[in-house]
């Protein structure tokens, strides 16, 4: 099966198509992790996007429903070097190009992957077409140029759960424990005695994020991203979780708004879209980053600590840190690439965020104390101490 992937710029690949046939248009990106495409392709932040892995094998072990991060691959298309012909992994119930047929998504392998990274990192994102039914190259590249534009557009709408659920701990299916080893206690996690509700807003979550805050101590109430300050508040929820998600983040107002009115109730951590989405309701403005960060190995600094962790990142826009300026929040950490905005904390309210993804899936645990400050901010507040 032949296929075709084709720029606004007018370049165009040729390779091997595998997946669905089937056309798709979206915004071209790279991720540079080395594992954890199932993660990646059903991360609801690559909604509208299509998605290049710069590590050259792909689909070695196959896929599995355990892995999942949500309920199905969110990204438009897949582009990569070389599918492995055989899958082996014991946890593998079938094969990456199956499971791109099985949900109409198109792929393409034996693609000079190098080259086209090397081609967004210079020139930016760019618009594309994948296709792996007949298409010439000159109506290829017509389609990718009439594509929608990132900037400007609301993917929330579209990934957002339909009505508020809670994630239930006991539920087998939603795997919840932490993994370790058998016989070894490497990665166990004792979760707290007491436990508090937090109203989650899904504006695209990731399943990892939830079965984190599970472990972490939190009953997760979960919050379609249309839902306003008025329905959190008839929950009585003791904190508020602000997830990823995907577009643009200055393209929702009604998310803006919200938040603006929880800063000064609740204890709030936000991740990724909801790190934006805190900028926007102090007032700030955000910008889009020229290629964006995505994959595991973002190195990010703490300037209150100095520490520096390596992080898992999934995001095409930034905050601008002088639109924050004498908005009630300081910068905490910073991308070491590229200086970029990595997380904030307010000066006087329980409110903190980072841009990146503490949760992993795929990626590093650098980031999981998070988490552990997420529960003693809420277990400071409910005893009266901030």
């Amino acid at each position: 099966m032949k296929a075709i992937l084709a720029l606004e710029d007018g370049s165009v690949f040729h390779g091997e198509g595998f997946g669905a046939r089937a056309s798709a248009c979206g915004e071209v990106c790279f991720n540079t992790s080395m594992t954890g495409y199932q993660e990646i392709l059903t991360d609801p932040s690559y909604k509208g996007q299509i998605v290049t892995m710069t590590y050259p094998l792909i689909g070695n072990y196959g896929i599995n429903t355990v892995d999942v991060e949500s309920w199905r691959p969110h990204a438009s298309g897949f582009v990569i070097r070389e599918l492995s012909p055989v899958v082996s992994n014991w946890r593998s119930q079938l094969s990456l190009g199956d499971y791109l047929r099985k949900y109409g998504i198109p792929g393409i392998s034996e693609v000079d992957t190098r080259a086209l990274t090397k081609k967004l990192r210079v020139q930016g994102s760019l618009k594309c077409c994948l296709s792996t039914l007949p298409l010439g190259d000159e109506e290829a590249v017509r389609r990718a140029r009439a594509g929608q534009d990132m900037a400007g557009s609301d993917y929330v709408k579209d990934v957002t759960c339909g009505k508020p659920y809670i994630w239930k701990a006991d539920d087998p299916a939603n795997h919840n424990g932490s993994y370790h080893p058998p016989g070894t206690s490497f990665g166990a996690v004792t979760v707290p005695a007491r436990r508090f509700r937090v109203a989650a807003f899904d504006y695209g979550a990731k399943y990892s994020i939830y079965r984190k805050l599970v472990q972490h101590g939190f009953e997760v109430l979960v919050l379609p991203a249309g839902a306003t300050a008025a329905q959190v508040r008839e929950h009585q929820p003791d904190a508020v979780f602000l997830s990823n998600g995907p577009g643009d983040p200055a393209a929702l107002p009604y998310i803006h708004q919200t938040v603006t009115a929880l800063l000064p109730d609740y204890p709030i951590f936000g991740i990724c879209l909801g790190h934006q989405m805190i900028t926007h309701a102090l007032g700030g403005t955000t910008f889009k980053l020229k290629f964006g960060h995505r994959g595991g190995n973002q190195p990010v600094k703490n300037l209150e600590t100095g520490k520096v962790s390596i992080t898992a990142q999934n995001h095409g826009f930034a905050t601008d840190p002088k639109s924050i300026e004498n908005r009630g929040a300081q910068v905490t950490e910073i991308n070491l690439n590229d200086q970029t905005v990595e997380g904030l904390r307010h000066k006087e309210l329980p409110v903190f965020c980072v841009q990146y993804h503490p949760e992993a899936a795929p990626g590093p645990n650098d980031a999981d104390p998070l988490f552990v400050d997420f529960y003693r901010m809420v277990e400071k507040r409910k005893a009266g101490k901030i």
